[in-house]
């Protein structure tokens, strides 16, 4: 069995002239002749360019692997029995009374109305242009926004003194615009990369635009080294270069310079650096955070290896910082190399089983257990219940990257269709104007008045969905007779199959409950299956049916 697809993806635009063998993706009949629509065939023709999701800072791009396991093959447990949080009381223990705030942090606590956030948006087009949008409704519904690498670096209109950043419009511009909306909820977080810290983007943000919180980035994207953006004009390469950026194809190189005027190619890549990490290197840094004002500290690692994993668990507890997010593999905002969004790193559900083991040991060492957050293609609200019970008691928020996104990217595009008149017929149905259309917009309205008009409808989109969201999981959790996030524990949710429990812990579905079971009945132990399928069938013999 294929867990992937090969040599051939929407994402690159890429097909087979016929059904591929299931190893090389190849065609099994490769024609002499054929113009090459496959992933080889386009690379034949454009090479590195084929790299990348298309089109290029276009697009969010999620992996298309089938792991062995998922969240999918995990189930939620209901039960008709009691209220954990709330008077077992039909009339109080309804699923709007459940509560599903959160907080996040160390010493001070970050208090979040809903327990999901956004994904890093960084420096590119893509994230520059829905900024407003998902940093206002960030701030509405009172939760975290993250600023991604580079946006400093990135900055056209920046200004540098001797390599460090003076002021930079596009930063002061996201700042901002979370901080027009916030009421007191969530936070504005600005997370750094190796470029970013020899720019000095922390001290910049901290003590410039007052930023709280800072988040460090291991390695260099949340893919192995994914971070890339494509640059269309000879001057902005040559800008990024002077920057300190790797810039590829060389653009101070006269014979490339040549052969971009000619159209050969059109576009130049920037790379950042990789990141290298060390003990005694992090917690430098975190000292030295502390001393420039930093209120908050965060860190994200991505799909590492084991051992990376519990280097980011041990020295984010001996640091006691504020928050810890570990991003799984599947996800993505689709800037990282295709195959290395299918084919490199530890899976989310395999990740989280082995943050849970790896925080469960500091535990019973007695070691300062920090905030947690897991990424890494979650969208809805079963898989929200999910992620928190498969690592209860340990996980405080979510973090939603390309579902946030693409909210709010959903939003922008029917907010353009009311204004120029052309609202589709599937959309009509609802209206077409934005107070019809957007089924929490006339709530806005009525709360914000005239600067109703200032939130953006991709906002409006983002608002909505994370209130679907709020409804959908307080259902799961009412059902669950859970009344608060806290009372999550890692039994309500069961495996459905043996591999699912053998790599999570939890208990496949025919052995969950089974001591409570025993005590019901009254016995010593429960049948297995086995033998009760034999009884049924010897009993279907003796009646001849």
């Amino acid at each position: 069995m294929s867990y992937s697809k090969v040599n051939a993806s929407p994402a690159t635009m890429s097909r087979n002239r016929v059904a591929p063998a299931p190893g090389s993706g190849i065609c099994v009949t490769c024609l002499d002749g054929c113009p090459g629509p496959c992933e080889i065939g386009r690379s034949a023709l454009r090479g590195r360019e084929i790299l990348y999701p298309q089109p290029y800072s276009k697009v969010t791009a999620g992996s298309e692997k089938d792991y062995p396991v998922d969240y999918s093959h995990f189930n939620i447990q209901g039960t008709c029995v009691g209220a954990v949080g709330v008077a077992a009381d039909s009339d109080k223990a309804t699923f709007p009374a459940v509560d599903i705030s959160t907080e996040v942090g160390a010493a001070e606590k970050i208090p979040l109305r809903v327990p999901y956030f956004t994904g890093a948006l960084g420096s590119t087009d893509i994230a520059r242009i829905h900024w407003e949008a998902m940093a206002t409704a960030a701030a509405i519904v009172g939760t975290l926004v993250v600023v991604g690498e580079n946006v400093c670096g990135m900055d056209p209109d920046a200004e540098f003194k001797n390599g460090r950043i003076v002021r930079s419009p596009e930063m002061e511009r996201r700042v901002k615009t979370f901080q027009k909306w916030y009421d007191g909820y969530g936070g504005i977080v600005v997370q750094y990369n190796v470029e970013d810290g020899r720019l000095g983007v922390p001290e910049y943000v901290v003590e410039k635009l007052g930023v709280k919180i800072i988040e460090l980035k291991w390695g260099q994207g949340a893919k192995d080294i994914g971070g890339e953006v494509k640059l269309d004009a000879l001057e902005r390469a040559l800008k990024l270069k002077s920057r300190g950026y790797i810039v590829l194809p060389d653009p101070e190189d006269h014979v490339i310079q040549e052969a971009f005027k000619q159209g050969d190619f059109k576009e130049f890549e920037r790379h950042s650096r990789l990141g290298m990490v060390s003990e005694e290197g992090f917690h430098k840094e975190i000292e030295r955070l502390k001393k420039i004002g930093t209120k908050h500290i965060s860190l994200k690692t991505g799909a590492y290896r084991p051992a990376d994993l519990a280097r980011a668990v041990k020295f984010a507890s001996d640091a006691k910082i504020d928050l810890l997010t570990v991003d799984g593999a599947a996800g993505g905002t689709g800037m990282s190399p295709w195959r290395m969004m299918n084919e490199w790193g530890v899976p989310t559900v395999y990740l989280e089983s082995l943050l849970y083991q790896y925080l469960k040991v500091m535990e019973q060492k007695g070691a300062f257990i920090p905030s947690c957050a897991i990424a890494g293609g979650f969208s809805l609200e079963d898989h929200i219940f999910k992620a928190f019970a498969l690592a209860a008691p340990y996980i405080k928020a979510i973090c939603l990257g390309r579902a946030s996104m693409t909210a709010a990217m959903v939003g922008n595009t029917i907010g353009q269709m009311i204004i120029k008149g052309k609202v589709s017929a599937d959309i009509a149905k609802y209206g077409t104007d934005v107070e019809h259309v957007f089924i929490l917009a006339a709530k806005l309205k009525e709360k914000y008045g005239k600067d109703f008009q200032n939130i953006p409808a991709g906002a409006i989109g983002m608002i909505t969905y994370f209130d679907r969201l709020n409804a959908g999981l307080q259902q799961f959790m009412a059902g669950a007779r859970k009344f608060a996030l806290k009372y999550i524990t890692r039994d309500d949710v069961v495996a459905l199959t043996r591999e699912a429990a053998d790599v999570s812990g939890i208990p496949h579905v025919m052995e969950a409950d089974k001591e409570e079971v025993e005590k019901i009945l009254h016995v010593s132990s429960v049948p297995s299956v086995k033998p009760l399928f034999k009884g049924i069938r010897a009993e279907k013999a003796a009646l001849n049916l």
